[in-house]
């Protein structure tokens, strides 16, 4: 008797756990409003730091002057998206842990990888869409998706909103390509094939032509608007990644493989100004403190490189 009341208490009492821990009726996420996440509000002898989860890039908005990091997160065959952005201080540490991805209501970001500061707006690379954002709000302000796309790596955007993509793709010519998208919407193929060779970082340079830097070789390629190829530079090393390109005309080149940045002053070969990095990737330029700012994205970090500092 004893066990048999004991067997329906403990029925009982599972049947309540069970109904409290239902789950409540699904709510489609594009009818919530969108909220961007909130900074962190510590007192002056804490700070945070880090918060990523494979940041490819980092941004460098001078509006708000903060660093502004979107993180691919997970693959998609294990936890489809799930891409935020983070914002950063210039001291290191953590403005807002998920400024964009706080939560899914109207949002899709599903793997992030390049991005870019330009018109108000983050523009950011995820797969085969560039999405944008308010920059003041966080909220997602629109997309375009490209055909054909394997892969979106970089990408750079143009005072008149035309964006410029790299896809590095794989062992065939073929896939390496550099998209351009009008404002309009409408994609086209920019560049494809040698000399490319699976291209990664792109910018402008201060004429307006469009700088890539390739992953296979240590060619730094500028193209006209047109998409002639018009000079091509060497970098000390080759798996280049990041690029970021000066007024006066100054490239900077991260190779993500071997841990350094090449220095290419306008007439005058490359120089190394950084070694040891781990894996730096597509970098910003601050130009309030004359510094690189570069994504560790195995190792869901960044390094900071004073260009005022001796590199030896």
């Amino acid at each position: 008797m004893r066990r048999t009341i004991g067997f329906l208490v403990t029925l009982a009492c599972g049947i309540n756990v069970a109904a409290a821990q239902a789950p409540a009726p699904a709510v489609d996420p594009a009818t919530q409003p969108f909220a961007a996440g909130a900074p962190l509000k510590m007192t002056p002898n804490a700070k945070t730091y880090g918060g990523f989860r494979f940041a490819e890039s980092i941004s460098y908005d001078p509006v708000s002057d903060l660093y502004v990091v979107p993180s691919a997160g997970m693959a998609q065959d294990l936890v489809p998206n799930d891409g935020y952005v983070s914002l950063i201080n210039p001291d290191g540490s953590a403005h807002t842990l998920k400024w964009i991805g706080v939560n899914r209501n109207g949002l899709t970001l599903n793997h992030p990888l390049g991005s870019d500061v330009a018109n108000g707006r983050l523009y950011v690379a995820d797969i085969d869409t560039v999405r944008w954002f308010d920059m003041k709000t966080g909220a997602p302000g629109g997309s375009v998706q490209v055909q054909g796309v394997l892969r979106f790596n970089d990408i750079e955007v143009a005072a008149d909103g035309t964006i410029y993509a790299t896809q590095t793709g794989d062992a065939n010519s073929d896939t390496w390509r550099v998209y351009k998208i009008t404002p309009d919407g409408q994609s086209s193929v920019f560049f494809k094939g040698a000399p490319l060779e699976r291209p990664n970082g792109v910018a402008f340079d201060p004429a307006g032509n469009i700088v890539v830097v390739n992953i296979g070789t240590n060619d730094v390629l500028t193209f006209s608007p047109a998409g002639k190829l018009i000079n091509t530079e060497k970098a000390v090393d080759p798996g280049n990644d990041g690029l970021a390109i000066l007024a006066d005309g100054t490239k900077y080149v991260s190779s993500v493989r071997l841990g350094t940045v090449s220095r290419i002053r306008p007439g005058q070969p490359a120089e190394l100004v950084a070694s040891g990095l781990p894996t730096p990737a597509s970098m910003a330029y601050d130009s309030k403190r004359n510094r690189l700012v570069i994504p560790a994205n195995d190792w869901n970090a960044f390094t900071i490189v004073d260009l005022n500092a001796p590199s030896k």
